[in-house]
């Protein structure tokens, strides 16, 4: 079937289109499905086994529709100068979503993406494909083993949202991942990741002690519910070995739909509440979420 033609005034957009309906997909890493945004005409959600995992307007590459890719768009726009190529490294590769927003935000900047799953990868090709022009290569391969690889200083943004199902694999949040990560990244580099948790969050406060041990700045943002242990939901962490643009950081947060508060100094040495930075001798990944989270 063809593509719909469209009107002088309409984007020229290719991939998959609403009228061709949702796709579900045997992958590597389970049943990969794709959903039609209800508000966005070109727009789709990437879920893996029921756990959504991206979301991608196909006409507009800087709409981040999730809440934890927005507060990781923020640290992209003020990690260099507006329009500035940056070279970055995105470790979990899903539908490339941060990636895609770093292209179209940040022409000419130089990419690499890391995503275990293949199949996964070849889908999002066919189905969601990206920009030629874009300087975008994916890597077939394990996030961390693609990090070990990486030489030093070569790094200007490094994004980890790294997830096995939907959890955090445990040898991605490790000291000795973080000291990688340090590695190359360039002395202005910033680096960001996303987690999940819930409840007590003894998951985050181990992350956050983890990579406390190994960068001079870090700040965490997330829901207020989710700091309160309200409800299951995602963390970022942001670290960097120069001072995070906090006070920009946290105008533009407030200005996001949902509510999102930032921890930082002595903030966030009382959020770890005593935990110790984890190493891959004792590591666990994060806890499964609960049934119902993504309903």
């Amino acid at each position: 079937m063809g593509r719909p033609r469209t009107t002088p005034t309409a984007p020229a957009v290719s991939g998959r289109t609403h009228a061709e309906g949702p796709l579900t997909a045997a992958v590597a890493s389970g049943t990969a499905e794709l959903r039609p945004d209800r508000d966005r005409p070109h727009a789709w959600e990437l879920l893996l086994d029921g756990a959504p995992q991206s979301l991608v307007d196909l006409a507009d590459p800087t709409h981040l529709g999730f809440a934890y890719q927005r507060r990781i768009g923020h640290l992209i726009d003020l990690a260099a100068p507006a329009r500035q190529p940056l070279t970055a490294l995105h470790l979990g590769g899903g539908a490339l979503t941060l990636a895609r927003y770093t292209a179209a935000t940040r022409p000419r900047s130089r990419q690499q993406a890391a995503e275990i799953d293949t199949a996964l990868t070849e889908l999002v090709r066919a189905e969601l494909p990206l920009d030629r022009g874009w300087q975008l290569k994916v890597r077939g391969g394990d996030a961390r083993a693609v990090l070990e690889r990486t030489p030093d200083d070569s790094t200007d943004l490094l994004v980890v949202d790294v997830f096995a199902g939907a959890r955090v694999p445990a040898h991605c949040a490790t000291v000795e991942f973080a000291r990688h990560a340090a590695r190359v990244l360039r002395a202005d580099g910033h680096y960001a990741a996303n987690i999940t948790d819930g409840g007590a969050l003894a998951f985050a406060r181990a992350q956050t002690a983890t990579l406390l041990a190994v960068f001079p700045e870090l700040c965490l943002i997330a829901d207020p519910a989710v700091l309160r242990g309200k409800r299951f939901g995602n963390l970022v962490l942001c670290a960097a070995g120069t001072p995070l643009p906090l006070p920009e950081l946290t105008r533009r947060l407030a200005t996001d739909p949902a509510q999102a508060r930032l921890l930082h100094g002595r903030d966030l040495t009382d959020f770890t509440a005593g935990a110790t930075p984890v190493t891959d001798t004792a590591a666990v990944p994060s806890p499964a979420p609960p049934s119902g989270a993504f309903d």
